[in-house]
């Protein structure tokens, strides 16, 4: 075929694969079926290859599930895994450049050419050629650069380090896990106490609200008289329908944070007893060091300085000269070769003599960086130690609140027990008794909230600490293992001088440790 009828052919060729390249880039949304597979995988995704709930779940249990199926934390163990991976993708890059290569040449003429004298420009030779015009072609070279594995090896520290952020993120979400799960589980233990009482108060006024609009409608008792019996009974409904729904919410959360389906039951261990509220050592100042030694931020942010170190230390490594060494191998089957296959070697030294003046303005960047480094970890520290001291005294003040809490509750207890011994057959004392009961709910409510805010308040001082909520090596990962770790660690970190004494609740005994 002639040359020119050749590269005619190509040139169609090559026209028509870019246009058929090009018509396939335009935009193509995702069909409906495609979004229901993909909404049906998600939902497989999140509820997958869980250990299903059969008997009660106490507290460690759902700190345990919720550290093994909560997807943020799932999130970041991958995100700790994708940076070890990258670490060992970056120790490779140190190694020497080995390149295989192999082919099959051709053309569609004689490669040649003649020669003429310098001189008198006289051809001198006639036109030959050295090589065919088809041939197979090999090699195996080696390559290795001093700068570039010297990067490399900045870069495999870096991503070191990144392993060491990305823990330390793990280490706080795995604490703000615990924290969510020990604000949620004592309102919902709660909501499972309360709610079948709260129930039943609720029914008892819809009747006594009945027998009321059918003596109004009767003229029993004077209208003022019965409106306002009317009144109280539906401020008494709207209170306690807000309540309920707060206590179901508490439910709802603590579902979400173990990551178990919303419609699925959900039964707490509530045999009566409550665990014993933790007093704090007086001195707050082992607490705020606690803090400053454990914390993941203040770690992550240290390490982040060393990152941004080695940035600069990889930006000064470029300015010096790159030494490059080479060996190879290499096979040709063109015929007149004298030698067919044959090895070379090389060394290369290179010098960007510009990029030197970029290295006073590297030291001062390199100072500057530092120093910016160390103000925002001194600065994360101070708000770190504001949190303790915060943290603190909150969960002091929600002791406080635990005690007045429990008197509420022993009054409104006399109230109510007093109405009733006084309850006679008339619509007013009955209207009393409901009143005391509904006092006497809104004290156990008011009492299960402040417990629970206190051991929120608890647990915010707990994190604020930073102390980790799992241990280093676990030897298996099932709920089971997983509760007993969490509650073996939690008990002896808060051993370690945190806690000189137990606060009791009232009318408990013989409580267990608290979480």
């Amino acid at each position: 075929m002639p040359a020119n009828q050749l590269k005619t052919l190509s040139l169609a060729v090559t026209s028509a694969i870019l246009l058929s390249a090009c018509s396939n880039l335009e935009p193509k949304p995702y069909s409906e079926q495609e979004a229901r597979e993909r909404i049906v995988a998600d939902q497989l995704t999140m509820y997958a290859e869980q250990e299903p709930v059969t008997a009660p779940i106490s507290f460690y249990e759902a700190a345990a599930r919720a550290l093994k199926y909560n997807l943020d934390y799932r999130l970041k163990l991958m995100e700790s895994a994708l940076a070890s991976d990258l670490h060992d993708v970056s120790s490779h890059e140190m190694l020497p450049r080995v390149v295989a290569s192999a082919g099959y040449a051709g053309r569609n003429n004689d490669s040649g050419g003649t020669s003429i004298g310098i001189e008198d420009r006289q051809q001198s030779l006639r036109p030959s050629t050295s090589q065919e015009r088809y041939r197979d072609i090999a090699g195996l070279n080696m390559s290795w650069s001093v700068l570039d594995f010297g990067v490399a090896y900045y870069r495999s520290q870096q991503k070191a380090d990144q392993i060491l952020m990305a823990e330390e993120r793990r280490r706080r979400v795995a604490q703000n896990v615990l924290q969510d799960v020990r604000n949620a589980y004592w309102r919902a233990l709660g909501a499972q106490r309360l709610l079948p009482q709260v129930d039943r108060l609720l029914q008892r006024t819809e009747q006594a609200l009945s027998s009321a609009r059918e003596a109004e409608t009767q003229g029993l008792l004077p209208r003022q008289e019965i409106l306002a019996y009317q009144r109280s009974l539906l401020d008494s409904v709207s209170l306690l329908t807000a309540r309920r729904q707060d206590l179901e919410f508490a439910q709802a959360e603590l579902k979400a944070l173990m990551s178990l389906p919303p419609r699925s039951k959900l039964i707490l261990v509530g045999d009566g007893s409550e665990p014993e509220l933790p007093s704090l050592a007086a001195d707050i100042t082992r607490l705020e060091n606690l803090a400053l030694e454990n914390r993941p931020e203040i770690m992550e942010e240290w390490y982040r300085k060393r990152v941004n170190i080695t940035d600069l230390e990889i930006a000064k490594a470029q300015l010096w000269p790159n030494v490059s060494l080479e060996l190879g191998y290499n096979y040709d089957s063109n015929k007149y070769l004298y030698n067919n296959d044959w090895s070379d070697t090389g060394i290369n030294v290179s010098m960007n003599l510009m990029r030197l003046f970029q290295l006073p303005s590297l030291d001062n960047a390199s100072e500057s960086q530092a120093a910016t480094d160390d103000l925002r970890r001194v600065a994360l520290s101070m708000a770190i130690l504001t949190q303790v001291r915060v943290s603190t005294l909150r969960y002091q003040l929600a002791q406080q609140d635990m005690g007045y809490a429990d008197e509420s509750l022993r009054v409104d207890q006399q109230l109510l027990d007093y109405a009733k011994a006084a309850s006679s057959t008339s619509i007013g004392s009955e209207l009393e008794v409901i009143r005391a009961e509904g006092r006497y709910l809104l004290s156990q409510y008011q009492r299960e909230a402040a417990y629970s805010r206190a051991q929120a308040a608890w647990g915010r001082l707990y994190n604020s600490i930073g102390l980790d909520v799992l241990p280093e090596e676990i030897a298996q990962h099932d709920i089971k293992t997983l509760a007993h770790e969490i509650e073996r660690t939690l008990n002896a970190q808060q051993g370690q001088g945190m806690l000189v004494s137990r606060v009791p609740l009232q009318g408990v005994v013989n409580a267990p440790a608290a979480p």
